[in-house]
């Protein structure tokens, strides 16, 4: 079995960032290196699902709902049957921004920091901005909140949406354009399809590359009525592999959800259409991981988080009206680090990459799915395991080898049988696995602060820890905010990197019960310290469970918190501890604090040092 070249080199730039100082000062700007740079160009739609699994489509067999809008990529265009991704979130959307797998890029978690991208990462939305292109991306970014872990550092010059794993409210939820606090109108879904259709619409007239980010059927299962009717009663006609493990009240809101997801797809359609740039525009469409919940997904074995088909097979489809042959039906394996290459193929942009892609093209295969095209291996890693996958076969966590053409549900071991394909793919894991850096080795990285093109930053609960009492408000930390502050003792901290040396406004987003006002609150960094007494309370409920269509399982509600003015603090450039202290408690606890936001104060254009400018 011959493996594409290039997935075992490298070794020597193998996370380096594990012993390197972080340079934030170096990296506030991150451009992808281009051969020549295009005017002109197809647009671009990138439209991926959260959660959805590969059997979550009507167009691969689920009568249990109905996807026409974006059955019609597939039909328009091309279909590959065998697209593999991670088995979560964050790594699959790194793979797709990088070209690399995750194991390469700093991608090791899905919360507190370990979600985000390297900063020595070049992205798809770089190698477009470099070429001329419009850049917007919209919904869930799951890959680095602080500036430049960005959107808005990493080659998007738009951003709408949240940057955490998942949310915990989607009716009218807080959300941030281009860094700044927002507040979502309606349905999060249909509300960042509506910026992207804005920003479709303003970029008519000029190649763009836009980014429709989906955080949903992600859990919490919230979904509109008009969706949600139509499932709350229907009869499942087909269930999962093991119908006693389905949660059916679950499945049901996940295809609602799916249901709503199609239709939101259809308005960016309809939008091409209307504004006669369709048939200028590449849409591509396909899911992060396998289902979040066991429900019918074609017999496979697993589901998100695993390493089976089940967990790592998504869909994937490609439409270009006049240039992809329409209903093209592709075999050969492919997966989300071959994004990156086949669209900047597609859109003649030729790379010339800082670091060798684990992805290929798939231009060949989309203008001829005849194409010849070589057998090849695709590894799928996380947490220390790995599988691996030819076109034929699958080599599970375990070591077993399993015939996917003959047993699709990986029913029966054969490596006893196949002991040459066996070792073959024991052989090639063992290389990948010699590449993967050492499980001692601890994320090490601290929070970006104070880049002068993104003066604001927000350090969340999330990229906090707690000491004491104080504890989150659930145990999953990306929705969280921090509660049962009782003693002053108690403290929270984050570990962060100033970039730049100056005043920084402080606010915390906050509530207060009555009986807390009087709070006295101290942040310190290094030898600057500032404080502040809570003088009002604001103490609004919890929202979002009356929009559960079935109980949370680890996500916090949110509340509508206040942001509370601590005053100016003057930061030293380096390395330390932000330390939030109640030096004060009046009665049984403090306030809850959600996030502490940061915003660099402007220098007199006369006094800025050139060390503090950055290249854009």
């Amino acid at each position: 079995m011959k493996i594409l070249s290039g997935h075992f080199t490298n070794l020597t730039e193998r996370w380096r960032w594990f012993a390197l100082p972080l340079l934030v000062s170096l990296l506030c700007s991150n451009h992808f290196a281009v051969q020549g740079a295009a005017t002109t160009g197809p647009n671009i739609v990138v439209i991926l699902a959260d959660d959805q699994g590969w059997g979550d489509l009507s167009i691969n067999g689920n009568t249990n709902l109905s996807t026409p809008r974006i059955d019609s990529l597939a039909r328009s265009g091309a279909m590959f049957d065998r697209f593999y991704v991670s088995p979560l979130c964050s790594p699959t959307r790194a793979e797709f921004l990088s070209g690399r797998y995750n194991h390469r890029l700093g991608v090791h978690g899905v919360t507190t920091g370990a979600e985000r991208l390297s900063l020595d990462e070049k992205t798809i939305a770089d190698a477009f901005q470099a070429a001329g292109y419009r850049t917007g991306a919209f919904g869930k970014w799951h890959n680095g909140a602080q500036y430049p872990y960005h959107p808005n550092g990493r080659g998007f010059e738009e951003f709408y949406g949240f940057c955490s794993g998942h949310w915990g409210t989607y009716f009218d939820p807080p959300l941030e354009h281009n860094g700044k606090p927002v507040q979502g109108k309606g349905y999060i879904a249909d509300d960042f399809t509506d910026h992207a259709i804005d920003f479709i619409r303003s970029s008519k007239d000029r190649p763009f590359f836009c980014y429709v980010a989906f955080n949903t059927p992600h859990s919490p299962m919230q979904v509109p009525d008009r969706f949600y009717n139509q499932f709350k009663d229907r009869p499942l006609g087909m269930r999962a592999r093991n119908p006693a493990q389905e949660n059916v009240a679950h499945t049901r809101a996940a295809l609602a959800m799916c249901e709503n997801m199609d239709w939101n797809v259809g308005r960016i359609l309809d939008t091409l259409a209307a504004l006669h740039i369709d048939d200028q525009t590449i849409v591509l469409y396909f899911s992060d991981n396998g289902p979040n919940g066991w429900r019918w997904n074609g017999g496979m074995k697993g589901r998100k988080g695993s390493l089976d088909e089940g967990g790592i097979r998504a869909p994937l489809f490609v439409s270009w009206p006049g240039h992809i042959p329409k209903g093209s039906a592709i075999p050969h394996v492919s997966a989300a680090v071959d994004l990156l290459p086949t669209l900047t193929d597609l859109a003649r942009i030729p790379l010339a990459p800082a670091k060798p892609l684990d992805g290929v093209s798939l231009k060949p295969l989309l203008m001829d799915p005849k194409a010849p095209w070589p057998d090849r291996l695709i590894f799928s890693h996380w947490n220390g395991k790995l599988s691996v996958r030819s076109r034929q076969y699958r080599l599970d966590p375990a070591g077993q080898l399993f015939d996917m053409e003959a047993d699709p549900g990986q029913q029966t071991n054969i490596a006893q049988h196949r002991p040459g394909m066996h070792k073959s793919l024991l052989d090639s894991a063992s290389n990948f696995m010699a590449d993967l850096p050492s499980p001692a080795k601890q994320d090490q990285r601290p929070f970006t602060v104070g880049c002068r093109e993104f003066p604001m930053t927000q350090l969340p609960a999330r990229d906090g820890v707690p000491h004491g009492g104080i504890r989150r408000s659930a145990n999953a930390p990306n929705c969280s905010f921090f509660e049962n502050w009782t003693t002053t003792g108690d403290f929270i901290t984050w570990d962060i990197e100033v970039a730049t040396a100056g005043a920084y406004t402080v606010e915390i987003l906050h509530t207060c019960p009555p009986n807390a006002i009087g709070t006295e609150i101290e942040l310190r960094f290094q030898d600057a310290t500032v404080c502040k007494r809570v003088a009002k309370h604001h103490d609004p409920p919890l929202r979002g469970a009356d929009h559960d269509r079935v109980p949370r399982q680890g996500e916090s509600y949110v509340k509508d918190f206040k942001p509370l003015a601590l005053g100016t603090m003057t930061l030293p450039k380096g390395r330390g501890l932000l330390t939030l202290r109640a030096t004060h408690i009046p009665a049984a606890k403090a306030i809850d604090v959600r996030s502490v936001v940061l915003t660099l104060q402007p220098l007199p254009s006369t006094s800025r040092a050139p060390s503090e400018k950055h290249q854009n």
